[in-house]
Protein backbone atom coordinates (compact mmCIF):
# COMPACT_ATOMS: atom_id res chain seq x y z
CA UNK A 1 0.00 0.00 0.00
CA UNK A 2 0.66 3.46 -0.62
CA UNK A 3 1.76 5.78 2.07
CA UNK A 4 -0.53 8.40 2.23
CA UNK A 5 0.60 11.67 3.82
CA UNK A 6 -1.58 13.00 6.75
CA UNK A 7 -2.93 16.44 6.53
CA UNK A 8 -3.21 16.96 10.53
CA UNK A 9 -0.07 18.59 12.29
CA UNK A 10 1.54 16.37 14.92
CA UNK A 11 1.18 17.99 18.06
CA UNK A 12 4.17 20.01 19.97
CA UNK A 13 4.98 20.82 23.29
CA UNK A 14 4.04 24.51 22.76
CA UNK A 15 1.01 23.26 21.12
CA UNK A 16 0.15 21.63 24.83
CA UNK A 17 1.16 24.42 26.91
CA UNK A 18 -1.33 27.02 24.75
CA UNK A 19 -3.94 24.49 25.40
CA UNK A 20 -2.71 24.14 28.82
CA UNK A 21 -2.45 28.28 29.66
CA UNK A 22 -6.24 28.17 27.49
CA UNK A 23 -7.57 26.24 30.39
CA UNK A 24 -5.79 28.28 33.73
CA UNK A 25 -7.32 31.41 31.98
CA UNK A 26 -10.62 30.20 31.95
CA UNK A 27 -10.11 29.69 35.43
CA UNK A 28 -8.77 33.12 35.96
CA UNK A 29 -11.83 34.22 33.76
CA UNK A 30 -13.82 32.90 36.33
CA UNK A 31 -12.03 34.10 39.37
CA UNK A 32 -10.81 37.41 38.41
CA UNK A 33 -11.49 39.14 35.22
CA UNK A 34 -13.69 37.47 32.83
CA UNK A 35 -13.15 39.41 29.31
CA UNK A 36 -9.52 40.00 29.70
CA UNK A 37 -8.85 36.11 30.59
CA UNK A 38 -11.58 34.62 28.73
CA UNK A 39 -10.22 36.01 25.79
CA UNK A 40 -6.93 35.71 26.23
CA UNK A 41 -8.00 31.79 26.84
CA UNK A 42 -10.18 31.57 23.85
CA UNK A 43 -7.13 33.06 21.64
CA UNK A 44 -4.70 30.43 23.03
CA UNK A 45 -7.04 27.20 23.35
CA UNK A 46 -7.88 28.32 19.36
CA UNK A 47 -3.86 28.29 19.10
CA UNK A 48 -3.24 25.17 20.57
CA UNK A 49 -5.67 23.80 18.30
CA UNK A 50 -4.00 24.75 15.29
CA UNK A 51 -0.92 23.92 16.66
CA UNK A 52 -2.02 20.00 16.68
CA UNK A 53 -3.57 19.76 19.83
CA UNK A 54 -7.16 19.44 18.44
CA UNK A 55 -9.75 18.16 20.85
CA UNK A 56 -8.40 19.72 24.08
CA UNK A 57 -7.48 23.49 22.63
CA UNK A 58 -10.97 23.46 21.21
CA UNK A 59 -12.17 22.30 24.40
CA UNK A 60 -9.92 25.27 26.43
CA UNK A 61 -11.54 27.62 23.59
CA UNK A 62 -15.19 26.54 24.78
CA UNK A 63 -14.22 26.45 28.79
CA UNK A 64 -12.99 30.08 28.49
CA UNK A 65 -15.99 31.18 27.19
CA UNK A 66 -18.18 29.49 29.62
CA UNK A 67 -15.96 30.64 32.33
CA UNK A 68 -15.78 34.45 31.33
CA UNK A 69 -19.95 34.33 30.80
CA UNK A 70 -19.88 32.60 34.65
CA UNK A 71 -17.68 35.30 35.50
CA UNK A 72 -19.84 38.03 34.25
CA UNK A 73 -22.92 36.90 36.11
CA UNK A 74 -20.76 36.84 39.37
CA UNK A 75 -19.56 40.02 39.23
CA UNK A 76 -22.74 41.27 38.08
CA UNK A 77 -24.67 39.25 41.10
CA UNK A 78 -21.64 40.61 43.44
CA UNK A 79 -22.15 44.10 42.13
CA UNK A 80 -25.97 44.32 42.21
Amino acid sequence: MADMPSTARPRSNAARICTILGFVFAVLALLLNPIIFGVLGVILGVVGAVLGDKPLGWYAAVASVVGAVIGLVLVNALVN
